[in-house]
């Protein structure tokens, strides 16, 4: 187990090192980034043995494609950097660079990382292996070609990522789950982030900035429940949850607080390649600023449990922090997960 602990720690220096969308940012910026994502996912399907071909790719209809999930499952499709040398992985973690940004890139090696911080905390009870920085998944649906139809998965433990792309057009690009325990991290370990990082800060931030700039008859509307609720909803469902907006419109926000609430929707967004993350901002202006829902439950304060959601015509976020970290310290373990309302996994509705 040494070993294995101090090869996840060259991993994490060398990652530090390192539907159909309905408005484009500019022609053929989508289709761009799909060849990109082509190249890297055939780079990495080389790379494997047969075998693990096998495992990594599926039929793009395969009903796997859409079964995602945010928690430690025991089980998952495709192949988990674990059972790959170091070369393989190497060539993963360039189809990640490809689909993010460097900021986006960081986070996911940082909550891959705190992995550790886990294995660490829950060592006395559990003594687990599902605690593992190295314990991702792969998986590739149908060919990475630049006609047809085919898509790609990376998931684990607080983090997912889905994307869809068709004729090399990236059409989806979601579900896409960011997720942080301890959020803010009180005890260093080795291999995971240094003390004081937060690895979602301004996910976080932006929203505790917006719901104390309303005033208390803004505060009326946009607090839904004085406690939050346990988790995101829907969490793991092929489809986002099918309910209406709640909370304040954007409409009935001053100029400041519509510049904190696109601050919030930006810092996402900012998370994938920018080619992406042009894409889903210029969606979410066409189908209308104005038309953005915030709405809190909770705590307003850090340290207690607290929830909120950002809902338009195109797409949900929300985030949830009401659970405690390794150490026991409350609220400190976050779940975040930005969902389509029109085309999760490529799938139009």
């Amino acid at each position: 187990m040494l070993k294995v602990r101090r090869y996840s720690v060259i991993c994490l220096l060398l990652l530090l090192a390192l539907g159909q969308t309905h408005v484009r940012a500019e022609e053929g910026t989508g289709r761009k980034l799909g060849h990109e994502m082509a190249a890297a996912a055939k780079a990495v399907l080389a790379g494997l043995s047969e075998k693990d071909q096998s495992r990594v790719m599926m039929k793009f209809d395969d009903p796997a494609r859409l079964d995602w999930h945010n928690i430690p499952k025991p089980t998952r499709k495709g192949v988990q950097l674990r059972e790959m040398n170091a070369d393989q992985q190497k060539l993963v973690h360039k189809l990640l660079e490809v689909a993010l940004s460097k900021v986006g890139y960081e986070k996911a090696a940082r909550i891959m990382s705190l992995e550790n911080n886990l294995f660490e905390g829950e060592k006395p009870l559990l003594g687990s292996p599902i605690r593992d920085p190295q314990r991702y998944f792969l998986s590739v649906f149908g060919k990475p070609e630049n006609t047809g139809e085919w898509g790609w998965s990376f998931e684990g433990h607080h983090f997912s990522l889905n994307f869809a792309i068709k004729d090399g057009e990236v059409v989806a690009d979601t579900p896409s789950f960011f997720g942080a325990n301890p959020a803010t991290v009180g005890v260093f370990v080795t291999g995971g982030p240094e003390k004081g990082t937060r690895t979602l800060a301004n996910e976080e931030q932006y929203a505790f900035d917006l719901v104390n700039q309303l005033t208390d008859e803004q505060r009326k509307k946009a607090i839904i429940d004085g406690k939050a609720p346990t988790d995101y909803r829907a969490a793991g469902a092929p489809t986002p949850p099918p309910y209406a907006p709640e909370g304040i419109a954007a409409s009935d926000m001053t100029d400041a607080q519509k510049k904190t609430l696109w601050s919030l929707l930006e810092t996402y967004n900012a998370n994938l390649a920018p080619e992406l993350t042009a894409v889903r901002l210029a969606e979410v202006k066409a189908a209308g600023v104005d038309k953005v829902y915030f709405a809190w439950a909770g705590s307003t304060k850090p340290g207690v449990g607290h929830y909120y959601r950002v809902q338009g015509p195109t797409f949900v976020l929300e985030l949830v922090n009401v659970q405690a970290d390794p150490q026991g310290n409350k609220a400190n373990h976050i779940h975040s997960v930005w969902r389509s309302e029109t085309h999760d996994f490529g799938i139009a509705k």
